[in-house]
């Protein structure tokens, strides 16, 4: 019998390694998904016993469907007897604060609903917690900044500079007014400045109305600062001093929950962002330094992407 060809042999030695490499990825695709599936399997598990559902909401708020979602499905489940909010963020845009703002005024008229401010619940993010029944804050968490503002680069200096100059027809003056190619004329100016007006307005009609206070009070505290937690409280801003301790307790003294139960979280599913997968990996090899940088990173990405009206404490982002 004539042996094959040494071309022959190399061939089919390759072919069988290439064989083997996509049997040996689709067992660890297998495996991923096998693992996958029991770790959703595991939570569903354990938000079927009667607890505390915890959301949490951080980072920049923008209109965020996954989060709404994670809310509505608390107010539907029969085995959450309240929610906390756990809260760290410097707020976003105002239509994003909105959306959650309904959606968990809806959740509150469900289930006796807390905020609990972990580090800052500042302009949008004080939004939030003006939807639940009850707002405690650590004593040196931020609080308020209750505006609203609009930016925009103003370039026209430096494309004087290179000899560039924006040509444009539009069908008005204010169309596309503001813009960063141009100063902005006073008619652009007063236009943006009804648009804020009205969103301040609203804003601080949902301040008045949920923390119960007067047009004093509220000329004091709608100025834009952020506050302390304690000056919050002193201000009517914050209702007590304490975590998700004392929160647990104000739910079970003021509102009747079982006391005992456990919080559970309820998140929404991980996205890459931009520094989702390099996160993600940090985490998984245990540089949670790392992770939390990227994630910080993250933030400070959406922060300088926002579009429109915000409201949103820039202090934050710099940290």
């Amino acid at each position: 019998m004539v042996p094959p060809p040494p071309e022959y042999l190399l061939e089919r030695r390759l072919l069988t390694r290439k064989l083997s490499f996509w049997r040996i990825a689709a067992l660890g695709a297998l495996f991923v998904a096998v693992l996958v599936a029991g770790w959703r399997l595991a939570g569903d598990r354990s938000h079927a016993a009667a607890h505390i559902a915890r959301v949490r909401i951080s980072g920049v708020i923008k209109d965020d469907r996954d989060l709404l979602k994670v809310v509505r499905d608390v107010a539907a489940s029969s085995s959450a007897r309240a929610a906390i909010l756990s809260i760290d963020s410097p707020g976003g845009t105002t239509t994003g604060a909105e959306a959650l703002y309904d959606e968990l005024r809806r959740l509150a008229a469900k289930k006796p609903t807390v905020a609990v401010v972990d580090g800052a619940a500042a302009s949008g993010a004080y939004i939030a917690a003006l939807a639940a029944d009850g707002i405690v804050a650590r004593g040196n968490s931020m609080v308020g900044s209750i505006g609203v503002l609009m930016q925009m680069p103003n370039a026209t200096k430096l494309m004087d500079t290179v000899g560039v100059k924006m040509e444009e027809i539009k069908s008005s003056p204010l169309k596309a007014a503001p813009n960063p190619y141009e100063p902005v004329t006073p008619e652009a100016r007063a236009a943006v400045a009804a648009m804020i007006a009205d969103s301040f307005n609203w804003f601080k009609g949902l301040v008045k109305e949920r923390r119960k206070l007067d047009d004093a009070g509220l000329a004091t505290v709608s100025d834009g600062r952020v506050f302390t937690g304690r000056q919050g409280v002193e201000l009517k801003l914050v209702d007590r001093i304490g975590g998700e301790r004392e929160a647990i307790a104000w739910l079970e003294t003021e509102k009747g929950v079982a006391k005992g139960l456990k919080v559970r979280d309820w998140k929404k599913p991980r996205k890459l962002q931009t520094f989702g997968l390099l996160g993600a990996l940090a985490g998984a090899a245990g540089f949670d330094g790392l992770a939390a940088a990227l994630a910080t990173a993250d933030d400070v990405a959406q922060t300088r992407l926002l579009d429109g009206l915000v409201a949103i404490w820039q202090g934050s982002a710099l940290n």
